[in-house]
C-alpha cells in the first residue's frame, strides 16, 4: 500500500470521500483533503502536511495528539514509488514508544524479528530493519541491524540523497555507538532523517553533517533516484538520540 493510499484509506475511515481508493492524487481526494483539513481546523491547503497526517492517523471521532516537530511539504509520490521503505516509514511517523507502545512493538515485530520494547531498548535500527525487510523482502539485511554502525556494510555506498539510509556516529567517531535513520532532506549543516528512537518517536529529526559515517542504498532493485532535497525547515536539532 503506497502513502497516498493510505492517506485515501483513512479519508474514508473518517467519513470523507476522495473516490477509488488508486493511489493517485486526484481531485477527487484533494477536495476530500481539504474537507478533512476544514473539519479539523486545519489551515484548508490540500497538503499532506504533518498535522494533516497525525489527524488522519487519529482514531476517527477523537482529535489527533497536536504534532511537535515543524510541517514540511511530504515527498512527491513519484519519488517516493522509487522507496517503498520511505513510504512505510512515513506511514508510522509519529508513533511514540510510550503512548503508542503497543502499536509499535506490533510494527517493529512485522517483518517476523524484533529486538524488544521500544521503550527499554534503543530501537533506531529495529524501525530501519523492519521498514526495508517488509518492503524489500529479498533483500539481505545487515548481520545484527538493531546495532546502528552495522548498516555501513548494507547494500551500497552512495552520495547522501532521498531514501538513502544513513548512519552517523554517537558519542566518539572511533566508537561502537551510533544512530541510523533514512535521508529525508537536509540544508546547509545538517541532514534532516526519519527515523525512530529521535526524542522516543519516529519522527524527523536534525543531525550535524560532520557526524556522518556513511550512507547506503540497496543494491538490489530500483533505480533509485539519487536526488539531494534541499529544505530549511527548522527540525529539532540532537546530538545523542535517545
Amino acid at each position: 500500500m503506497s502513502f497516498l493510499e493510505w492517506v485515501q484509506r483513512r479519508l474514508i475511515a473518517h467519513g470523507f470521500n476522495p473516490g477509488i481508493v488508486d493511489g493517485i492524487w486526484g481531485r477527487n481526494t484533494l477536495a476530500a483533503t481539504m474537507a478533512f483539513q476544514t473539519s479539523r481546523n486545519l489551515p484548508a491547503t490540500g497538503t499532506l502536511n504533518e498535522a494533516t497526517v497525525a489527524a488522519l492517523r487519529a482514531t476517527p471521532g477523537q482529535q489527533a495528539a497536536p504534532a511537535l516537530t515543524p510541517s514540511a511539504e511530504p515527498p512527491r509520490q513519484d519519488l517516493l514509488d522509487h522507496f517503498p521503505w520511505m513510504a512505510l516509514a512515513l506511514r508510522k511517523k509519529g508513533l511514540h514508544e510510550g503512548r503508542d507502545n503497543a502499536e509499535l512493538r506490533a510494527f517493529l515485530r512485522s517483518d517476523g524479528k524484533t529486538l524488544g520494547d521500544p521503550a527499554s531498548l534503543p530501537w533506531c535500527g529495529d524501525f530501519v530493519e523492519t521498514c526495508v525487510a517488509v518492503t524489500m523482502p529479498d533483500v539481505i539485511v545487515p548481520n545484527n541491524p538493531y546495532l546502528a554502525r552495522n548498516w555501513l556494510h548494507f547494500g551500497q555506498t552512495v552520495n547522501p540523497c532521498f531514501g538513502a539510509i544513513l548512519v552517523f556516529w554517537r558519542g566518539s567517531r572511533s566508537g561502537t555507538s551510533g544512530h541510523v535513520g533514512f535521508y529525508y532532506s537536509e540544508d546547509d549543516d545538517v541532514y534532516h532523517v526519519l527515523g525512530g528512537n529521535q526524542s522516543n518517536k519516529i519522527s524527523v529529526t536534525s543531525l550535524k553533517k560532520d557526524r556522518l559515517l556513511g550512507a547506503r542504498l540497496p543494491s538490489v532493485g530500483g533505480p533509485y533516484p539519487r536526488k539531494m532535497v534541499t529544505s530549511q525547515a527548522d527540525w529539532q536539532l540532537t546530538t545523542n538520540e535517545y
